[in-house]
């Protein structure tokens, strides 16, 4: 089953880090300029799952680490 829908107008809050994948709902979706196509092979679904898992948990470290150091700045002023 495909879809049409170009890339660009894919919310970036679901893309998967930059990549042609993106999650609409609990489904995830190749997407080229030719069409989406939903990815159904549970062991590549499962697999972008836990990146997607990983790549928000780096996300929230990074957000973590840039507010202590803007605080950490902040005292020394």
């Amino acid at each position: 089953m495909s879809e049409r829908l170009p890339p660009s107008r894919v919310p970036r809050s679901e893309q998967l880090a930059g990549s042609p994948v993106v999650r609409r709902g609990s489904q995830w979706w190749l997407v080229t300029g030719a069409g989406s196509i939903l990815a159904t092979d549970p062991a590549f679904t499962g697999e972008l799952d836990r990146f997607a898992t990983a790549m928000a948990a780096a996300d929230r470290e990074v957000a973590r680490l840039r507010d202590e150091r803007a605080a950490a700045r902040r005292e020394r002023r």
